[in-house]
C-alpha cells in the first residue's frame, strides 16, 4: 500500500453530497462556519462564481473547480453584488439530493455541495496539515481524468430521478476526498506539514516505513538510514519540510492508529499499545491521554456511543 493510502486509512471519514445549486446570476450563497471535524466542499459543475473566504476576496471559480474548507471556515460564493442577488429557494423535485434554485435571469452556475465529516479528535493532525482553503482546478487536466469522471457521474445521478440514485451518489461520494486530495498534492506548488512529506522524495521512505510498521522501536538512525542520510541531515531536512520532529510525527501516526483500533475493535488496550510501539501500557495511556484528552478506555466507550 502506498503512503497516501496508508495515511488516509488512519483517518476514516464519512462523505455526504446533499445539495445541488442551480443559480442564474446574480446570486449569493453564504455558508456559516461549522464545527471542528466538518469540511464543507463545493464542486463547480458548470458556469462561474466568485469566492470570499479566510480573508481572501474575489477568488475566481470556473467549471471543474473543487473547493474544500478543511477547517470549516465561513465562506461566500456569488456572482454580482449582494444587493442585486435574487432570493434562493428550495425546489422539491424528489431527486437524489435537495435542489436549491433562484430566479436570476443571467448566466447559469451549477454547483454540487456537501461535506466531509472526520472524527474531530483522531483526525486533528490531518486537518491541521491542510490549508484553510483547498482548491483543485481540474479543467484541462487529463491526469485528473478519474476525478473528472467521478464528478460527471455525480452530476448524472443528480440530474434526473432514477432508481437507486441516492445509493449510487453515496457510494460515489465516498471516493471523492481521496481523489481531491491526490489532485491537490499533484497540483499545488507547495504543500504544508504532513503532506509535504508525501511530496518530498528524500523523505518518502521514512514516512512509508513508519506508516507500515508503527510498532517498530524506531530510532532517528533507523529513519535516517531509510532515507540514506546522516542523522543530523535527516533531522534537519525533516523538520524543515514537515515543521515537526520525526519523533513527533511518529507519535501522531501511532496515536491515530491506536484511536482507530480502539473505536473499531475489541482488542485489549495493552495489546493496542504494544501494536503501536509501547511496551508499557501505562506509558501508552499517558501519551494517548495527552493527545486526546481522555484515556484509551474512555475513548473507546465514547466511540461506541458515537460521541467522539
Amino acid at each position: 500500500m502506498d503512503a497516501l493510502s496508508r495515511l488516509l486509512s488512519l483517518y476514516p471519514l464519512s462523505t455526504t453530497l446533499d445539495v445541488r445549486c442551480l443559480f442564474g446570476a446574480p446570486w449569493v450563497l453564504d455558508h456559516s462556519a461549522v464545527a471542528s471535524g466538518i469540511a464543507p466542499y463545493h464542486l463547480v459543475v458548470s458556469g462561474e462564481a466568485w469566492l470570499d473566504a479566510a480573508g481572501q476576496t474575489g477568488i475566481a471559480l470556473l467549471a471543474g473547480d473543487i473547493i474544500v474548507f478543511p477547517k470549516g471556515s465561513a465562506h461566500r460564493l456569488y456572482t454580482g453584488g449582494e444587493g442585486e442577488a435574487t432570493p434562493l429557494r428550495d425546489l422539491p423535485d424528489g431527486r437524489a439530493i435537495a435542489s436549491v434554485v433562484n430566479d436570476g435571469s443571467g448566466a447559469l452556475t451549477d454547483i454540487l455541495c456537501g461535506q466531509f465529516e472526520f472524527d474531530a479528535g483522531s483526525s486533528n493532525a490531518l486537518l491541521q496539515a491542510l490549508p484553510e482553503i483547498l482548491l483543485v482546478r481540474s479543467s484541462g487536466r487529463p491526469d485528473f481524468a478519474g476525478l473528472q469522471a467521478l464528478v460527471a457521474m455525480l452530476r448524472q445521478e443528480t440530474d434526473i430521478q432514477r432508481p437507486g440514485a441516492s445509493a449510487v451518489v453515496a457510494q460515489l461520494s465516498s471516493a471523492l476526498f481521496a481523489l481531491v486530495l491526490r489532485a491537490w498534492l499533484e497540483q499545488a506548488e507547495a504543500v504544508p506539514g504532513l503532506f509535504a512529506l508525501l511530496a518530498d522524495r528524500r523523505l518518502q521512505a521514512a514516512l512509508q516505513d513508519m506508516l507500515a510498521a508503527p510498532e517498530k522501536p524506531w530510532t532517528l538512525q533507523d529513519m535516517a538510514a531509510a532515507c540514506h542520510m546522516s542523522r543530523a541531515t535527516f533531522a534537519r531536512v525533516f523538520h524543515r519540510v514537515a515543521g515537526i520532529t520525526p519523533a513527533a510525527m511518529l507519535m501522531q501516526m501511532r496515536m491515530a492508529q491506536a484511536a482507530l483500533w480502539l473505536a473499531q475493535g475489541k482488542r485489549a488496550v495493552g495489546d493496542i499499545g504494544e501494536a503501536v510501539g509501547y511496551q508499557s501500557e501505562a506509558a501508552f495511556n499517558r501519551v494517548f491521554k495527552r493527545c486526546f484528552g481522555v484515556g484509551p478506555g474512555q475513548y473507546r466507550r465514547s466511540a461506541r456511543a458515537g460521541n467522539t
